[in-house]
């Protein structure tokens, strides 16, 4: 019953044009780097990944103590690689550069995160593409396999058999229903992905300001 079920499924992807099949083939392709990017982004996109509170906690009692010089040095340091390090590194050269950085380091905090943030929403494009072009390619495969149907039924005389017409039309229907099934899942990753950034950057926002308030006054 399951290698006739197997067997149905394969004469159904196969059986109709190679255009039909090539369409498959680019949707598996698709789904591929779709797991790649989910997989990737649930590695990478935490909390404790994008602001690791050991780091956090650290770099605040540097501040406190006005050890400036060695907050950089432990921001940039490669072991300490982080989107708090970068963004309060920021900030604490604006402090150290600047005549006036005791009032502008603020502004390149707000640079620096916003520069992040913008990076985190970019990589997630890749999976709202591949959520917006699956189902276009799913019905590129279905318009392909319904002309050769009807290029079938027009070559017989309109006397064409059941048979004649399934591999067109099975493909027609996998391609659709392949489509579908990349595309629906890789969308709500996509959402789930996108609200968790906003959630972590806003109250990492709140974290790195208080962190960053003892510069706040000019010693």
């Amino acid at each position: 019953m399951f290698v006739a079920e197997a067997m149905n499924l394969l004469e159904a992807i196969f059986g109709g044009s190679w255009i039909g099949v090539g369409v498959i083939v680019l949707l598996l392709v698709l789904s591929m780097v779709s797991l790649y990017f989910i997989a990737d982004h649930f590695l990478t996109i935490g909390q404790q990944r994008m602001f690791p509170e050991s780091q956090l906690i650290e770099l605040e009692q540097l501040i406190a103590a006005k050890k400036i010089d060695d907050a950089i040095d432990f921001c940039y340091q490669r072991e300490h690689d982080s989107m708090a390090g970068r963004v309060i590194g920021a900030g604490l050269q604006r402090y150290r550069n600047s005549q006036f950085g005791f009032a502008e380091y603020r502004a390149a905090v707000e640079e620096a995160g916003a520069d992040e943030t913008a990076r985190l929403f970019r990589r997630t494009e890749v999976l709202a593409t591949i959520a917006a072009i699956a189902p276009m390619l799913g019905l590129t495969g279905t318009v392909v396999g319904m002309i050769e149907a009807f290029m079938t039924i027009a070559n017989q005389d309109g006397a064409a058999q059941a048979q004649d017409l399934a591999g067109g039309i099975g493909q027609a229907l996998v391609t659709t229903l392949i489509g579908l099934a990349i595309a629906m899942p890789t969308m709500v990753a996509c959402n789930y992905f996108r609200h968790k950034i906003e959630s972590i950057v806003s109250m990492a926002g709140k974290r790195i300001e208080h962190i960053m308030l003892p510069l706040g006054k000019k010693s």
